[in-house]
């Protein structure tokens, strides 16, 4: 499981919902936990803190879509910001932001 620190863990859960499509499996107020996407997949938790989000998170979250541009709007629509482009041989990414400023990127599958 992935645990992301934040202010407020229903408005991010309910953001990471809508993203990967999926529902709060278990709700204790200050920590939430979501269903993972498939089966076997990662879970991810959501867990107050009282301090603030200081500079780029060091961990981040790769999604992969086969219609990177129709997905990151569909993102940006849910509350993501977008950030950047990026590119490489063979792969093209998009740096976007949750509704707390956690940067995470959207990828074409590789």
């Amino acid at each position: 499981m992935v645990t992301v620190d934040c202010a407020d863990p229903r408005q991010m859960a309910a953001f990471w919902c809508a993203a990967l499509g999926v529902r709060v499996d278990q709700d204790w107020g200050e920590y939430l936990v979501l269903t993972p996407a498939r089966e076997g997949g990662v879970r991810l938790g959501f867990q107050q803190v009282p301090e603030e989000r200081a500079g780029k998170n060091r961990l981040h979250l790769d999604l992969a879509a086969t219609d990177r541009d129709g997905e990151v709007a569909r993102l940006v629509g849910l509350g993501a910001a977008k950030l950047a482009e990026h590119e490489v041989p063979g792969l093209t990414w998009t740096v976007l932001t949750d509704p707390e400023g956690n940067q995470f990127c959207v990828g074409e599958p590789h």
